[in-house]
């Protein structure tokens, strides 16, 4: 996969009782988009997920996001 620089965010949910991912580049998304029982398992199905959208991306000819960035001020 190419290098793309989109933010994924874990929180813990107590709700759910596991670590939920989040896409925030991807508002259109559903979200949060996928989970894990541990941080890494989270991060690891985030990745996956995110490999996923971009590939259907690609495929249907749509436009990625402009990843947001952070700026120090």
């Amino acid at each position: 996969m190419s290098k793309f620089n989109y933010t994924v965010t874990i929180q813990w949910s107590n709700e759910d009782n596991c670590f939920v991912v989040f896409l925030p580049d991807f508002k259109n998304e559903m979200q949060p988009i996928t989970h894990g029982e541990t941080y890494e398992e989270a991060l690891k199905n985030g990745q996956e997920v995110l490999e996923l959208i971009i590939q259907e991306y690609q495929e249907d000819g749509k436009d990625l996001p402009q990843p947001e960035t952070f700026v120090f001020a």
